[in-house]
């Protein structure tokens, strides 16, 4: 895969990293993780230089993360930790599903924007946010502030556990996602947020004057609208099993960034491919374990022994 986009376009990820303790039959493991930190990684791995803005603490799991972010390339403007770095403790449902049990620093998670946070959001070609405090007014307002006139992409990505105010969410993610130029919704999603009714919060999100949304709705595949055209694709089929869907939604996100660095899509037929794509990415990322964002080519070459991206 290249390792590099064909501009200077950057994407900055705003949003969560953390450790997910993974409780499962083979016993219990660490993994680096976080969407909006998945998403960063994702989108270097697609070849388009990622800066995060995350908080992360100064101990030992800080330290494997701000690690893990050196080995995939992506910088860390890191804001202030005062309960140390954020953890999920994953275990998985009777249905498979994963629940995750927050610590007290990913419950009170706070961003700060620094001089050099603000710098790169302004001279960013598009800003992704996942993971976010959006039921705080505070944290919105802050966003707000440092974003400025720079392109938006939002995957809301709510986690019961830390959730505190629902309406207030809601509020925040909307104010927000109006601006926005692309919007990312699942099943999840509206079932927490909007009472379940994945096609409504579609249309509310149309409404509110978002650019494109792409509502995802796990095997039924996924819907994307915009002012071309509204198109829909499938879940793409590749070849092994299916190991772990926690990254589905984080790669499709950094596969829709990565298409709309440089611009947005002018005609359906460029929305379809840039939405086939990025199914094709979720799917080759559910053939292992985690959320690194995987593709169908490097799939076929780990096949071929040729480990990587």
């Amino acid at each position: 895969m290249s390792t590099e986009t064909s501009s200077a376009g950057r994407v900055v990820v705003v949003g969560d990293a953390l450790i997910d303790e993974i409780h499962d039959h083979a016993g219990v493991r660490e993994l680096v993780g976080g969407a909006a930190l998945n998403v960063a990684v994702g989108l270097r791995r697609l070849g388009v230089p990622t800066t995060l803005i995350a908080m992360v603490g100064d101990d030992e799991a800080g330290d494997h993360i701000r690690e893990y972010l050196r080995d995939h390339d992506v910088i860390l403007l890191s804001s202030p930790a005062p309960y140390g770095s954020s953890r999920a403790v994953v275990q998985r449902s009777a249905s498979g599903e994963p629940e995750y049990v927050f610590n007290e620093a990913a419950q009170r998670r706070s961003i700060r924007y620094s001089d050099a946070a603000r710098q790169a959001i302004a001279d960013a070609g598009l800003v992704a946010i996942s993971c976010f405090p959006f039921d705080v007014p505070a944290e919105v307002d802050a966003f707000a502030d440092a974003l400025g006139a720079a392109r938006l992409a939002i995957d809301p990505n709510p986690r019961a556990g830390m959730l505190s105010d629902r309406a207030e969410f809601v509020r925040g993610f909307e104010r927000l996602a109006a601006r926005a130029d692309i919007v990312k919704v699942g099943a999840d999603d509206a079932g927490l947020l909007y009472d379940g009714d994945l096609a409504a919060l579609r249309a509310r999100l149309r409404e509110l004057g978002v650019g494109a949304v792409l509502a995802t709705a796990g095997a039924d595949g996924a819907v994307l609208e915009t002012d071309a055209g509204t198109v829909a694709a499938p879940i793409s089929v590749l070849p092994g099993p299916i190991v772990d869907t926690v990254g589905a939604g984080d790669s499709t996100l950094a596969a829709l960034a990565a298409g709309l660095v440089e611009s947005t899509p002018d005609t359906v037929e460029e929305w379809d491919a840039l939405l086939r794509r990025a199914m094709d990415i979720a799917a080759a990322t559910c053939r292992a374990e985690g959320g690194l964002l995987r593709t169908p080519e490097s799939l076929a070459e780990a096949e071929r022994g040729v480990y990587g991206s």
